[in-house]
């Protein structure tokens, strides 16, 4: 990676809407996660639905795609039975109009027909909902979590195939490759997404099977992680803690390996996709950015 030439001018949050979900859901909790699910009774206060929108030379990129607004006013979005009522205990959702990824992305000065590539950190519903106005864009996904779409019962394990798999969309499915850059230990493998190492997508399993967070490097300037889903509180990922759905065994592995990338990139921002705190830190990192950095070849 150039130390002095930024291939990125700017770095961007725009939200489609709140989530309000369960405490468990948040963790950490020892209970399993249909005991919870059917049992409690309560609710976090509202959850941004974070889209990360990065203006890359080489094409103006996001960081998933929010919930759909149809998800609030088609009373069909939703599977019906007993998944759609497992859907009703998981989240709730309040989406404006003004909150849609359009009306987003437009007050920062673009549209939807402006994205080149937008990455996918896994399929489920609040990060797959702005799908429908990328046909021209590359949607970007690792091959594991794409792979899960084919397995059966997806609806039953949080995935509605109706909303991914759209006619039309140019989906690119990809997979790690070796990486030589000891800065970004211990992630030894990733995707470079344009080769110049400011956009590096690295595996992050556990929410789900191929869930990815997104490395943002820029000269002089904090780096970024974008980790979808792997927490919902960068304060308990900090601490070790991991959220009440997924793989714990591979959350944990995951948290771990983003808590030790945290010693060797110093200064580095997490955002996930529903942490209240994300866009503030993002801000902060964007205003302050670090006295001393180092650089990467």
């Amino acid at each position: 990676m150039n130390a002095t030439v930024d291939p990125i001018s700017g770095v961007s949050v725009i939200s489609t809407g709140t989530v309000i979900i369960r405490p468990e859901h948040v963790g950490p909790t020892w209970k399993n996660t249909y005991v919870w699910l059917f049992s409690s009774r309560r609710w976090t206060a509202p959850r941004p639905i974070n889209v990360y929108v990065i203006e890359h030379r080489d094409g103006l990129v996001l960081f998933d795609t929010g919930q759909d607004r149809a998800s609030v006013t088609d009373p069909n979005y939703f599977p019906g039975g007993l998944n759609g009522f497992v859907y009703s205990r998981l989240a709730k959702f309040e989406i404006e109009p003004a909150q849609t990824l359009s009306e987003g992305m437009r007050k920062l000065g673009y549209a939807p027909g402006d994205v080149d590539t937008a990455v996918i950190s896994h399929l489920h519903q609040d990060h797959i909902g702005g799908l429908p106005e990328l046909g021209r864009s590359e949607i970007v996904i690792d091959r594991a979590e794409w792979n899960t779409l084919g397995k059966p019962f997806p609806e039953a394990r949080g995935l509605m195939p109706r909303h991914i798999d759209i006619p039309g969309l140019r989906w690119k499915q990809v997979e790690p490759e070796g990486l030589a850059d000891t800065t970004l230990l211990p992630f030894d493998q990733g995707h470079d997404l344009f080769g110049d190492g400011s956009l590096v997508l690295l595996r992050t399993p556990g929410h789900t099977p191929g869930s990815l967070s997104m490395l943002v490097r820029r000269p002089g300037q904090h780096p970024l992680l974008l980790v979808g889903d792997l927490t919902y509180d960068d304060e308990l990922l900090a601490g070790g803690s991991i959220p009440g759905v997924g793989d714990k065994r591979q959350m944990r592995t995951s948290a771990q390996m983003v808590n030790e990338l945290r010693e060797t990139l110093p200064g580095l921002v997490i955002l996930p996709a529903h942490d209240p705190g994300a866009s503030a830190r993002l801000a902060r990192a964007l205003e302050n950015p670090p006295v001393h950095i180092g650089t990467q070849a």
